[in-house]
């Protein structure tokens, strides 16, 4: 199992320390750009699922790359 955690930069060192002290737990940092990359990707499929379940309107591809 993975999870994310958000900690403050404050108590993210004493945090990793007790994570790393229990043997069957692998844990290491996130960039700061590899956690922009996973929410942005995060908030694109919640967008697709309220579009898929018709609770959101999809704009057309043409005006997508319109855009650009």
């Amino acid at each position: 199992m993975k999870i994310l955690l958000d900690i403050p930069d404050s108590k993210a060192a004493s945090l990793m320390d007790v994570l790393r002290s229990i043997s069957y737990v692998k844990a290491k940092p996130l960039t700061d750009a590899k956690a922009l990359l996973m929410e942005e990707i995060r908030e694109a499929v919640e967008e697709m699922k309220l579009i898929r379940d018709g609770k959101k309107k999809a704009r057309k591809a043409e005006d997508f790359l319109n855009e650009l």
